[in-house]
């Protein structure tokens, strides 16, 4: 567990699972809130990138006939299995990077 606290006042560890936890949404918030720790902006950021990501995947493979419905509930299970390493790793403490996604969020918080 990490000792320090980010902005909202809750670990950092903590506020990084809760990125998270509320999918695209969680990652939203702490965007807006979070002013100091390198750790949650990074982990919302990538939130925000991979769910919107693979909601417009979804969305794109709903619409292909025949294999397109397979396709999309293999992207759900995906998303599912992704979720579940997201919020560990976070709640871990660790800089967990998903590849392409990962150099995308980490680039853009240099930023801030």
């Amino acid at each position: 567990m990490s000792p320090f606290k980010s902005s909202s006042g809750l670990p950092e560890n903590v506020a990084a699972a809760l990125c998270y936890l509320f999918s695209f949404v969680g990652g939203i918030v702490f965007l807006a809130v979070e002013q100091r720790s390198r750790f949650v902006l990074f982990h919302a950021l990538q939130s925000v990138i991979f769910f919107c990501g693979m909601m417009v995947a979804h969305v794109i493979f709903g619409f292909i006939p025949l294999i397109g419905p397979l396709i999309a509930s293999l992207l759900s299970i995906l998303t599912l299995v992704m979720w579940v390493i997201l919020v560990v790793n976070a709640f871990q403490g660790r800089w967990f990077r998903i590849p392409l996604i990962g150099d995308i969020a980490e680039s853009q918080i240099r930023h801030l």
